[in-house]
């Protein structure tokens, strides 16, 4: 286990980035463990990634439910289309190819930077009110099911989805979920990133339980508790911090690091 102790302060920072900007860290800890342990078969990575989101999600969740921000909702009614996913996903890791998955997972975080980057919605990434809403900064103090979208079939469709790659590809989808919610939901910032870690918790779950009947946790059980103890402390960090920094800078900063990590990984695999 003492080999193992150095993980412990990078699961703080993947907690505390992860839950600051609603993603579970997922998305930083999959290609960190696949540069560390280049010879590790995908469905070990993506078994211990999912577990560790899970711990993430989960304890940013219990912060953020305290501060009432999380449409519960919401959150339950894209779950219901985000588990089914998420098993398949579960299901489908172990029939990767390790070169293949690299692929995969390259051009899927280059393609969400490039939409995070040149997506539209600067003003709602701003935090400032669409004509005829109220201003977010009240509307955290209204009723959560408030921020249910009139038309709930686009995202319980794009859940589906989504919970078979996040699964997939171990990353947990909560960085997909926030600009979503925004760009296409109308939900202010601060309230889709309380809500992402809550779908996160649930996804994640369900993805790690289906890993353990499947026989494939069973080499990654120590770097998980171990990366675990430090995002259950890092989200902490991470739910407090969402209070003071401003939405524009979480969003580019999500975007120029997923970018740079997507170019790192496409390279390894070719």
């Amino acid at each position: 286990m003492e080999q193992y102790l150095w993980l412990i302060p990078v699961g703080f920072g993947v907690g505390a980035f992860g839950t600051l900007i609603g993603a579970g860290g997922g998305f930083i800890l999959v290609p960190a463990l696949l540069l560390v342990y280049p010879q590790e078969n995908p469905e070990t990575i993506t078994s211990i990634t999912l577990a560790v989101v899970f711990f993430n999600a989960l304890s940013g969740s219990w912060t953020y439910g305290r501060m009432h921000r999380i449409d519960y909702k919401s959150g339950l009614l894209f779950s219901a289309a985000t588990i089914p996913g998420a098993i398949l996903g579960a299901l489908s890791t172990a029939y990767i190819p390790r070169r293949l998955f690299d692929g995969i997972f390259g051009v899927f975080m280059i393609a969400m930077s490039a939409l995070l980057l040149l997506g539209p919605g600067k003003r709602k990434l701003l935090g400032e009110p669409s004509p005829g809403k109220s201003d977010p900064g009240h509307a955290l103090k209204l009723p959560i099911s408030n921020f249910v979208p009139s038309s709930i079939l686009p995202g319980f469709g794009l859940s589906l989805i989504l919970g078979y790659l996040s699964t997939l590809l171990g990353i947990g989808a909560g960085f997909i979920y926030v600009p979503v919610f925004v760009y296409l939901l109308d939900f202010p910032v601060r309230i889709a990133t309380a809500t992402s870690q809550f779908i996160l918790a649930l996804t994640a779950f369900t993805g790690s339980t289906t890993h353990i009947a499947m026989g494939l946790f069973h080499r990654g059980v120590r770097r998980t508790i171990v990366l675990s103890v430090g995002v259950i402390l890092g989200a902490q960090l991470g739910a407090r911090l969402s209070e003071c920094i401003q939405d524009n800078w979480i969003i580019r900063g999500l975007a120029v690091a997923i970018g740079f990590v997507g170019f790192r990984i496409l390279l390894m695999a070719f």
